[in-house]
């Protein structure tokens, strides 16, 4: 299991030293909740947050966008140095506009996500499956952190897995909201492949085995 420990529950003053600590306790990814205040309410950082971390954090850059209008940012944000930029289906007025912002992500060299709100039909994916490198279920609203996991997530992760047994495709399967050893354990058995884990790690003395005993899922 792969975890991208999610610098929203980190010290906001130490982003590059919060990461690199969990970098040292053994997770590859860093995920990183960029909020605009209009798609959701609250506000976090932009593109710049991105800059800092990528000459002094050798981790996968994991770029959740939860930003309406993701046509028009998404190029900063790859340019910045993410790895991965994963925005939402909603903020697209319709197909041809989301399929546009893949290609966009793509043309950059950077991998393409997609994430959809628990209120979202799974099978909206559909379309775009086959082009993606990562989709990301949220089993909480998006817009903060600490929520409770939402069950109802599970029959979508498992449907995105069954998909991609099904068709070949390539894309990692990532869940993202109020992940701990008991939800993480759930998503794990549906077939998540990235866990998104915030306030379970960070503030914790003993995250070093939280995130080890999440990444043996």
């Amino acid at each position: 299991m792969i975890i991208s420990p999610s610098l929203l529950a980190a010290d906001k003053n130490n982003l590059v030293g919060e990461a690199n600590k969990m970098k040292e306790a053994g997770a590859s990814f860093i995920h990183i909740d960029i909020m605009d205040g209009h798609f959701v309410p609250a506000t976090t950082w932009d593109e710049g947050v991105v800059k800092t971390l990528r000459p002094r954090c050798q981790m996968v850059l994991d770029t959740h966008l939860m930003i309406e209008n993701p046509l028009a940012s998404v190029a900063k944000y790859c340019k910045a140095g993410s790895d991965i930029v994963t925005f939402h289906l909603e903020a697209c007025k319709d197909e041809e506009e989301a399929k546009k912002v893949i290609d966009l992500i793509h043309s950059l060299h950077v991998k393409a996500g997609i994430s959809i709100k628990p209120n979202t039909p799974v099978e909206e994916l559909d379309p775009y499956l086959a082009s993606l490198d990562l989709v990301l279920v949220m089993s909480v609203e998006p817009g903060k952190g600490g929520q409770k996991f939402m069950p109802s997530s599970l029959d979508k992760i498992a449907y995105l897995s069954s998909k991609k047994k099904e068709k070949g495709y390539l894309y990692l399967l990532e869940v993202d909201g109020g992940i701990n050893a008991e939800t993480g354990r759930l998503v794990a058995k549906a077939g998540a492949e990235v866990l998104v884990a915030g306030s379970y790690l960070y503030g914790k003395e003993d995250y070093k085995d939280r995130l080890e005993a999440l990444a043996k899922l």
